[in-house]
């Protein structure tokens, strides 16, 4: 069990009126301004106890906040604060302030307890096939001693595990003692949930008397009865693939006649899971299974993952929390940073933010807004510099794509922001060529503005290059600016919303979109920031050309499994699919459909494919861990600590490289500054190199370090 550092982010008035020396010192209170400093549920530590209890469960641990509180005539308030499940202590806080010159403070603490408590031991997150012990704590707190019976029934996905055997323990006034089984995770599990008793048992039973049995409890209850104590929790545990199911093959289709389609097993996958997935869907605004799929298994968490994800998935509720942190993203003059401990934003990710959201019709707080409007107008104008990631002459670029997304605004794109910038689009990368059309195409005002949006249409047209039916660039290969976000993905989607009200491309339109899908790898796009823009592009170009609705039956035949789907005028963009499993050699899957439209069929192979030996694409890493101490020598057992190295060799210069190094089910990655940290020995870390992460992530399951460059070498 860990405990949290102590939490004294609550103490403004040592924080305002803190001892200084005798000497000169330079004070701010720029961390106190509103909306840069929190003192509410962000400021409190994860775990149950204000930081100072061990950690339970992952209950509420925050249980009142209340920003006002009217005073009675003799300067009093009664206020009422509903406890929780939490068997810990809690701290509550008052402060008091009047005019400019008045405030007050003051605390007191408070403990919830029982006779007997019951502690869960478990893992927060295991893996599929894991043998763990799972843990729980009995303690007696009263002063008698109690014979107690423990029960656990653990469960996944509903369906109850092999049950556990009942353990039977005595225990000494004030004793704790710790209690568990040996537990396999099943395959294809992703949750355990457990739900545990203790029940002190009736000191007949412990002499060898008969005694009724008591029905088990699922919820935490009172004693029944003076002298019978009883604790009960429920608690669950993530399970995450230990060989993930992915997509290794997509394509999508529009079923005009029946189609027959050779499938097969990969020759390693693990038998018995995944399969061939068939989606059947009127509209291509419907889902995107591989979008989907890749969005929601993302990992990786700065502000413009979590912002293309929210978009790519549709997810309103996710973008609107991500709005609410926003201010605490935004530097000092207004520009987004990828992660709040950054000092610098940058320009790009802004841009992006900014045209992404108004091409969704989501809204972005005004405050924030007008900041970050402004902090692109003065990028624009010279007077908020940022440097490029990369040594490269793209500053041109970038103050494009910063007219882009003030083009989006009420005011009109002032003419002298031209000024700067050399207007030669014919030698700009296609993605600043989009840009530039855009910027024409809502700047009627524009000097020269016809004659400009036409030469970016020609320019856009020669350099389309179709192969089949994938769409292509004939500047490919100079278009993939990934430090600045872009890629050739991104560029075919983004055309598709530049040109799709265009007279001129109506015609080509679907031939386009048929080129951006056949673009996919995996049933998706190459980056976030292209999926959020093809997820966008489909959904307007569904709006506009797809309006012959879907009558009749469609089926799918893979041997002796049928799926057959009945359209109705209801089915809209609603996505109707089933996973048929792998036939035991090649076969083929039939499709076809009997009625009036043209049905889109996603198909995807899934499978559960194992690493069988090491695989170098773009980087070489070598692993080595180094016991530091362990119990038994040449044996792993818990509170045992290790040492992770990592040599890492890039074979090229990147920007934005994330190193991901899983951890085993249960352990902690130190250097999170909870209390159980050493210090003394993550005092041996050492980082070799020419680079230095930009964030850091310690998660139950891994550990992630950002860096914003990586130079060819070791």
């Amino acid at each position: 069990m860990l405990e949290l550092l102590p939490n004294d982010t609550w103490k403004l008035l040592d924080a305002m009126m803190t001892r200084r020396g005798e000497e000169v010192e330079t004070s701010t209170a720029q961390t106190q301004v509103i909306g840069k400093r929190h003192f509410g549920r962000k400021a409190i530590p994860a775990g149950g106890g204000g930081g100072r209890a061990s950690a339970r469960e992952l209950f509420d641990t925050l249980l009142l906040w209340r920003a006002r509180v009217a005073l009675d005539a003799a300067g009093n308030a009664s206020v009422d604060i509903p406890l929780n499940d939490s068997l810990t202590s809690f701290r509550i806080v008052a402060i008091a302030s009047s005019g400019a010159d008045l405030f007050g403070t003051g605390d007191a603490s408070i403990r919830s307890t029982q006779d007997l408590m019951l502690l869960s031991g478990l893992p927060p997150v295991v893996r599929e096939s894991d043998r763990y012990r799972a843990t729980f704590t009995l303690r007696n707190a009263s002063e008698r001693r109690m014979p107690v019976q423990l029960i656990a029934r653990v469960a996944s996905s509903g369906k109850a595990l092999p049950p556990l055997e009942p353990r039977q323990v005595e225990l000494a006034p004030g004793e704790a003692r710790e209690i568990g089984w040996d537990v396999t995770v099943p395959i294809d599990a992703t949750k355990l949930d457990w739900q545990v008793e203790a029940t002190e048992r009736d000191t007949r039973a412990v002499r060898g008397e008969p005694v009724e049995p008591q029905r088990p409890s699922v919820l935490r209850q009172a004693q029944d009865e003076p002298g019978a104590a009883r604790d009960a929790m429920k608690i669950s545990q993530r399970v995450a693939q230990a060989v993930p199911e992915r997509t290794y093959q997509a394509t999508i289709l529009q079923l005009t006649a029946p189609q027959s389609i050779a499938v097969q097993r990969p020759a390693d996958a693990i038998p018995g899971r995944g399969g061939v997935n068939v989606r059947m869907q009127a509209k291509l605004a419907g889902d995107l299974p591989g979008v989907r799929e890749y969005l929601s298994w993302y990992p990786y968490s700065c502000f413009e993952q979590q912002a293309s994800s929210a978009i790519g998935l549709r997810d309103q509720a996710r973008w609107d929390a991500l709005m609410r942190a926003l201010p605490e993203y935004l530097d000092s003059d207004g520009l987004l940073k990828y992660w709040v401990p950054l000092r610098y934003g940058s320009d790009t990710l802004t841009a992006y933010v900014l045209s992404v959201g108004s091409e969704a019709g989501w809204a972005i707080p005004d405050d924030s807004r007008r900041r970050m409007e402004a902090a692109l107008v003065g990028f624009v104008e010279g007077r908020v510099v940022r440097y490029s990631d990369l040594q490269t002459a793209d500053l041109a670029i970038r103050k494009i794509a910063a007219l882009e997304a003030l083009s989006r605004r009420k005011e009109a794109i002032d003419a002298k922001w031209l000024d700067s910038i050399a207007i030669e689009p014919n030698l700009w990368p296609t993605s600043a060529v989009l840009d530039w059309y855009l910027v024409l195409k809502r700047s009627p005002k524009l000097p020269k503005r016809d004659e400009r949006m036409n030469e970016a249409e020609q320019i856009l047209r020669s350099r389309l290059n179709f192969q089949g039916t994938t769409m292509g660039f004939s500047t490919e290969k100079t278009d993939a600016l990934w430090w600045l976000m872009i890629s050739a993905d991104s560029n075919a989607n983004r055309l598709l919303l530049a040109l799709l009200d265009a007279p001129a491309w109506r015609e080509d339109m679907p031939r386009l979109v048929r080129g951006s899908l056949g673009r996919m790898q995996k049933g998706h796009w190459n980056t976030t920031v292209a999926n959020a823009w093809g997820v966008l592009a489909l959904e307007k170009f569904s709006d506009a050309f797809e309006t012959d609705p879907v009558a009749g039956t469609t089926t799918a035949t893979l041997e002796a499994e049928r799926f057959t789907h009945a359209w109705t005028v209801e089915d809209g963009a609603k996505v109707f699919d089933r996973k048929l499993a792998w036939p035991p050699q090649r076969a083929d899957l039939e499709l076809a459909h009997d009625g009036g439209g043209k049905p889109w069929i996603t198909l995807q192979s899934i499978a559960a494919l194992p690493l069988r030996q090491p695989l170098s694409s773009g980087y070489k890493v070598v692993r080595e861990v180094t016991p530091l101490q362990q119990q038994t020598k040449g044996t792993w057992s818990r509170g045992d600590v290790a040492r992770v190295h990592l040599e890492i060799e890039a074979q090229s210069d990147m920007t934005w490289v994330v190193v991901d190094d899983p951890i085993p089910a249960g352990a902690t990655a130190l250097g999170r500054g909870l209390g159980g940290d050493s210090a003394l020995l993550a005092q041996g870390e050492v980082k070799r190199g020419t680079v230095w992460p930009a964030y850091e992530e310690r998660t139950f399951t891994a550990y992630r370090a950002y860096f914003r460059y990586v130079p060819k070498g070791r």
